[in-house]
């Protein structure tokens, strides 16, 4: 059933997909930039739970009242209000990339509202070793895409985001492949309205997580990693960040959408997955 949720700024729209009998807490899953649609294999998986999946501001369903960027501080409020429209909690949480950057946001201000939250693959360039050039190349796609446009963005955002290793100096000047050969559109439509590169991206990598308050929150926090991502700047920033908590990160099968069945031309192991994100949640 889906509900919306009047917030500062913005519009949510989430959807609740009941369990018929089920003492467990509410299974929240959230991405960013992905929206509810992303979790629709992996809330399949859990129909013995009450799941619940939503659209960030700006994406998908949720309207924002204006334009500008959105920040991990706000989405962290609107979880906050979205948790205690659906009774204040504690919920157990799983959340995906830039949605696992939100939902630490959460756990460092609300930390009661969350039993466990699973944070997969964050990319919390801010951790890294190397955050001076990964937070540069980051800063030179956004540059591109106000410039150039969605295409011109995306095949530097796939440079950087698969690259194997630290991201050295000056990678913003290599050269990439051309959008066309990865299927994106070659010209500029002019449009500047990307979820990602126009509201969440710097913001979301940019952030820097408050590891003192992580750390003494009642929240059991695990980082999890895809099993074959190790090397990507997500992966390195998930184990950066469980370094910070004292904890070893969980490998998960796949990739950074691991729980995927194809949907956004990523297909994942979306059973193997599902089975590891239901032991670490029972453990």
């Amino acid at each position: 059933m889906t509900h919306t949720l009047e917030v500062p700024g913005a519009t949510l729209a989430y959807d609740v997909h009941q369990a018929e009998t089920d003492d467990a807490p509410i299974l929240l899953m959230i991405g960013s930039p992905m929206d509810a649609t992303g979790f629709t294999a992996l809330a399949g998986r859990f129909r013995d739970r009450t799941v619940v999946t939503y659209d960030p501001r700006g994406i998908g369903r949720s309207e924002r009242d204006g334009g500008g960027e959105s920040t991990p501080e706000q989405h962290a409020d609107d979880l906050h209000r979205l948790i205690g429209a659906l009774g204040g909690g504690p919920v157990d949480v799983f959340a995906s990339s830039g949605g696992a950057v939100n939902a630490l946001a959460l756990v460092a201000r609300h930390p009661e509202q969350v039993r466990t939250l699973v944070a997969h693959e964050p990319p919390a360039a801010q951790a890294l070793p190397d955050r001076e050039q990964a937070l540069a190349a980051v800063a030179d796609i956004c540059r591109t895409y106000d410039r150039d446009g969605f295409g011109a963005a995306m095949a530097k955002f796939i440079a950087v985001s698969s690259l194997r290793g630290e991201v050295p100096a000056g990678f913003a000047d290599l050269p990439v492949q051309k959008p066309g050969e990865l299927g994106f559109p070659a010209e500029d439509d002019g449009s500047r309205d990307d979820p990602m590169f126009a509201q969440n991206l710097m913001t979301c990598t940019h952030y820097e997580h408050d590891f003192e308050a992580l750390r003494a929150a009642p929240t059991r926090i695990v980082i999890g990693v895809g099993a074959e991502s190790e090397g990507e700047l997500a992966h390195r920033a998930g184990v950066a960040v469980a370094a910070r908590l004292g904890t070893e990160p969980v490998v998960f099968p796949s990739h950074h959408g691991g729980f995927l069945d194809g949907q956004f031309g990523m297909a994942g192991d979306p059973d193997g997955f599902a089975a590891t994100l239901r032991r670490v949640l029972s453990a």
